[in-house]
């Protein structure tokens, strides 16, 4: 897993709230084990109507958004089945941080798991980077895992909270298994020294 430090990137709004992981990754899509090639499918039903033709209004689809990495949303994203598809959607689209009022447990922690940022604000800074957001083509957010801050160069800076334990596995790109491999070391020693039966 690629370790995260720094960031700055076009911020892409989804506004609406209770995102599912059937609206991030709908089902038909999940006949994959890689963790790849999901990203083409990412918020699908609401990408292309039921004739296959693109929905010129989602943001994904508007040039203006192309390329971003920072994604904006509302409140309980990624509330649903608990999918480990939909972050590897997310990841394999391009996106990197996913900012909204609050998640779905299990789609926050399988964040995590697969390098992903997710950041928790108050209803009313999410709304003023939507507002931010609409107002300027090709806005773009800085967010800094280090000092624990979001920037734009129009001079806002906000401050987020984030667990210590995790925050250290992104920085250090870890995920479970790299945490494990760490220890790499004494449990070649520990298997070593025990008696083969």
């Amino acid at each position: 897993m690629e370790a995260f430090k720094q960031l700055t990137g076009i911020a892409v709004p989804v506004d609406r709230v209770n995102v599912d992981t059937d609206a991030i990754i709908p089902k038909q899509f999940l006949k994959r084990i890689e963790r790849s090639g999901f990203g083409q499918f990412l918020f699908f039903e609401w990408r292309w109507d039921e004739k296959g033709n693109v929905i010129e209004s989602f943001s994904l689809n508007q040039p203006r958004y192309k390329g971003g990495e920072v994604l904006l949303s509302r409140a309980n994203f990624g509330c649903g089945s608990s999918r480990e598809h939909a972050p590897w959607a997310i990841l394999d689209y391009g996106f990197k941080v996913v900012i909204a009022p609050s998640f779905a447990d299990i789609f926050y922690n399988n964040c995590f798991k697969n390098g992903i940022l997710p950041i928790k604000l108050s209803e009313e800074q999410v709304e003023e980077l939507f507002q931010r957001t609409a107002k300027t083509e090709g806005y773009k957010l800085s967010v800094d895992l280090e000092n624990k801050t979001i920037t734009d160069d129009q001079g806002l800076s906000i401050a987020f909270d984030l667990d210590e334990h995790r925050r250290q596995f992104l920085l250090l790109g870890l995920d479970d298994i790299g945490l494990t491999l760490q220890h790499e070391d004494k449990i070649a020693a520990y298997e070593a020294s025990r008696v083969a039966y």
